[in-house]
């Protein structure tokens, strides 16, 4: 009786734990699963859902040369995706996709099952809808509470999106290792072709990489992402998406080796770095890096391939010169740098933009970014300045020794005779002698003096004396307006060491200035995007040449005619094997620390500048701008207008042309010994004009070389 006593309240005690507890098994549950169907992700956002796509860069012809990304990734449309890399991920990732609804059974089995044996959550049984919830709804936590989210966004992918979309969601979202996001950016990366043009190898390749993308990429582990392949291969044969044959023919297929990518031009880094610093402040970083821009750039992939291994190949054969004397003086041997730049001519499109050896090491872009002093580069915008002023390319200057004395305002000429010069000692303090803020003892290259010369002479041989004698006559300030007027904007000193080029210049400036010559006067401000879009294609800015008349069609043609003979018999003698007209002009600075060769044909103007970054390294004795820019200006122009036509420079109206006589710089007779053709802007001639100008043949006949050219 007792123990029926006892069995009845504890079945009592049961019954209220369980009215207790019953509830609260079906409440808790239930809430929480209410709850997390609350917290899941709107399914409706994949309606707008945009993944990150790169920004892609492209060069004047439309080439792809760069991408900016966080995420390298395009979109493609399921019709554009081949059959063959559809069937792939299905046959490796989940074979069952088209008849599932969402969710496998047998993976969920053995996911539980390997829940239960190693005691924590663990990836497996996810079908490619699974994967998709994952990759762009959820954090790859591995949790049971992940798990759930995961399983109730499949079934409303499912509901709500066909099979198509989802696998199209899926082979543009996965990531492929390499940078890689989407199949399309895959098939750039580790093929070089877009996704359209794969074979049945290359597919299963891609397919086979999303499982482990660093494991299982080609560039990385060969032998894994093979046998990954031809097992993507036979589950694809087993499923009858291939035959036997086509199989055996596709395992045949090497994979894609590193060294062969072609993607991606390994050339341009300086001027896509110029890109981002110039665009990323305009739209933002996230819109750069992520909205899929497209940039198309004025960039020309022959000129600039051109440019970065001439301007290597130079380089590195001055570094082995120049090894024996760091090592002679006890110092680790430094690179020598360099950089160049080329534009059109009549557009101002930059063409070429190299900043450095190795953007890896040093991101400091010398084209854009370096103020270097010029040397005697700077000399055409002096006689620039005189022609303006009226003088010609006849009128004589006087090549002999200069001594200065600064008198705390100004610098004033002591003398040009020899023989004061020696006596200068005896009159100047020692302690003067030697301090070149007061005395200044401007000298020409070699220690050379020819006496009387013509301006063009002067220029072509740039000779120091001639350049500082001119800037007397004209004044500094006058130099400077010319050179401002061609677009110089960095500080110019308004004294007479400007003429030798003593202030210092961006390269990208000097080039554009000089292309003013070359296009008869016009100004054009450099650019480098021609048009800019967003992923839909709307044009989100384009851009037109800018330009502005700055000096007249004739005085640029002297100049021009003048810097050709810096070429043709001057300093700049190495630029004749370019083998087509141009005029440019060459540079060196004292202690040979910078290096400079600009220079234009009718078509393209480019600018060479070689030195080290550290202003205090010398290059040696004989580094001049003619000996080491020249020949970098020469080989990169032969390879930039290979190809194009040769053509000459176009001569304006109101150009004549008088035999002139070198010692006096007057009107010649053509039986006298030296005399030479000479183009005037009519109305400045020192004589008289001939009525019709000298036809091309008689010009060269009676063209003779003089001494020293």
């Amino acid at each position: 009786m007792k123990e029926n006593k006892k069995n009845k309240r504890f079945f009592t005690a049961l019954f209220a734990v369980l009215l207790v507890f019953l509830p609260l098994c079906v409440i808790i549950p239930t809430t929480i699963a209410k709850r997390t169907i609350e917290n899941l992700p709107q399914i409706s956002q994949l309606e707008d859902y945009t993944p990150n796509l790169s920004t892609k860069i492209y060069d004047k012809d439309n080439n792809l040369i760069a991408e900016l990304f966080t995420e390298r990734r395009m979109l493609v449309p399921i019709n554009e995706i081949p059959v063959n890399l559809q069937n792939a991920f299905i046959a490796i990732e989940d074979n069952d996709f088209f008849h599932h609804w969402g969710i496998s059974t047998k993976g969920v089995l053995r996911a539980f099952s390997r829940i239960f044996l190693r005691m924590k959550v663990a990836e497996g049984g996810s079908t490619i809808t699974q994967q998709l919830a994952k990759t762009i709804f959820l954090t790859p936590e591995k949790t049971l509470k992940r798990k759930i989210k995961e399983a109730l966004l499949t079934i409303q992918l499912e509901k709500n999106y066909s099979k198509d979309e989802i696998l199209q969601f899926y082979i543009n979202q996965i990531y492929f290792g390499s940078g890689a996001y989407g199949a399309q950016s895959a098939a750039q990366v580790y093929f070089g072709k877009n996704i359209e043009d794969l074979n049945l190898a290359e597919c299963a390749t891609l397919a086979a990489i999303p499982k482990s993308p660093n494991y299982y990429n080609p560039f990385k582990n060969e032998k894994a992402s093979l046998t990954r392949r031809n097992l993507v291969l036979a589950k694809m044969r087993d499923l009858g998406y291939i035959t036997p044959e086509e199989e055996v023919q596709a395992a045949k297929i090497a994979l894609p080796l590193k060294e062969d990518r072609v993607s991606q031009k390994d050339a341009g880094h300086y001027f896509v770095e110029f890109l981002r610093i110039m665009l990323e402040p305009k739209y933002g970083t996230k819109t750069l890096f992520k909205s899929g821009m497209s940039i198309y750039t004025t960039l020309d992939m022959q000129a600039q391939t051109a440019a970065e291994e001439v301007l290597e190949a130079h380089l590195a054969k001055f570094d082995e010169k120049r090894a024996h004397f760091f090592e002679k003086e006890g110092n680790e041997p430094v690179k020598v740098q360099g950089a160049l730049l080329a534009i059109d001519i009549k557009t101002g499109a930059i063409r070429a933009m190299v900043g450095g050896r190795d953007f890896k090491e040093t991101q400091f872009n010398r084209a854009t970014q370096a103020r270097r002093q010029p040397g005697s580069s700077f000399k055409p915008f002096v006689y620039l300045a005189a022609i303006e002023a009226g003088l010609t390319a006849a009128t004589l200057l006087h090549d002999e020794p200069m001594v200065f004395t600064y008198d705390g305002t100004n610098w004033n000429m002591l003398s040009n005779d020899i023989t004061e010069l020696e006596n200068i000692a005896e009159t100047v303090s020692e302690a003067d002698l030697i301090d070149t803020s007061k005395i200044w003892t401007p000298s020409n290259y070699g220690k050379k003096y020819r006496g009387p010369v013509t301006l063009r002479t002067a220029l072509a041989l740039s000779i120091n004396t001639c350049a500082i004698e001119t800037i007397m006559q004209i004044t500094p300030r006058s130099v400077i307006r010319a050179a401002r007027k061609l677009g110089l904007t960095t500080p110019l000193s308004n004294t007479l060491s400007l003429a030798l080029g003593s202030s210092d210049v961006i390269l990208q400036e000097m080039v554009a200035a000089y292309a003013a010559f070359g296009s008869g006067g016009v100004k054009t401000t450099p650019y480098v995007i021609n048009k800019i879009t967003d992923k839909d294609g709307k044009i989100l800015e384009q851009n037109v040449p800018r330009q502005q008349e700055v000096l007249s069609a004739q005085t640029c043609y002297i100049m021009t005619n003048m810097l050709k003979s810096v070429v043709e018999r001057g300093s700049g003698w190495y630029a004749k094997y370019l083998g087509r007209p141009c005029a440019g002009k060459t540079g060196t600075t004292n202690d040979y620390g910078d290096a400079w060769f600009i220079g234009y044909t009718p078509q393209i103007a480019a600018g060479v500048w070689v030195g080290y970054d550290d202003r205090s390294i010398s290059m040696g004795e004989k580094s001049t701008g003619g000996a080491i820019a020249c020949p970098i200006w020469t080989d990169f122009m032969k390879k930039a207008l290979a190809g194009k036509p040769v053509v000459d420079f176009s001569q304006p109206d109101n150009i004549e042309w008088a035999l002139i006589d070198p010692q006096t710089g007057l009107l010649g007779l053509s039986k006298t010994p030296g005399v030479f053709l000479e183009a005037f802007i009519k109305g400045t001639s020192p004589s008289l004009y001939y009525d019709q100008p000298i036809p091309d043949n008689q010009r060269q006949d009676l063209s003779i070389e003089e001494e020293g050219f």
